[in-house]
Order: C-alpha cells, then structure tokens, then sequence
C-alpha cells in the first residue's frame, strides 16, 4: 500500500524539478545572474504573453515612459 504513494509523490518531485530547470533554461523572464546586467528586465520582450491565458490584452508603449528611458541611458 504504501509503494504507490511513494510512486506517486516521486513523479510529482521529479516533475516539479523538471519544470524549475526547463523555467530557468528557456524562460526570458526567470534570470539567475543579475551581475552582468545591471536591468534584466529590460531584455523581457513586452509583445510576447508570459502569462498561461491572456484574454483581450494588448501591449501599447506609454510615450512619456519611452522618452525617459531614452533620457536615462
């Protein structure tokens, strides 16, 4: 009885891990090393969904933000 429990806990372990290396791996938005880039968030493409289920969202630039980004660089 207590060999399927132990079965299934260990699929559900190995299954959480294999998700965290595949997120660290493959994900824009999930950064490890902040050394060398001193803003990772601005690598993050904004058109792209990081989200499981967008319903009616666009992504528009706000002017005002753009213009300070380019003044502060």
């Amino acid at each position: 009885q207590l060999i399927p429990l132990v079965g299934i806990l260990s699929m559900a372990a190995v299954g959480a891990a294999s998700f965290s290396v595949y997120s660290l791996l493959s994900k824009s938005d999930v950064i490890v090393h902040k050394i060398g880039d001193p803003e990772p968030w601005e690598n993050v493409d904004p058109k792209k969904s990081h989200k499981l289920v967008t319903i009616n969202q666009k992504w528009q630039p706000i002017e005002e933000l753009e213009k300070v980004k380019k003044l502060t660089k």
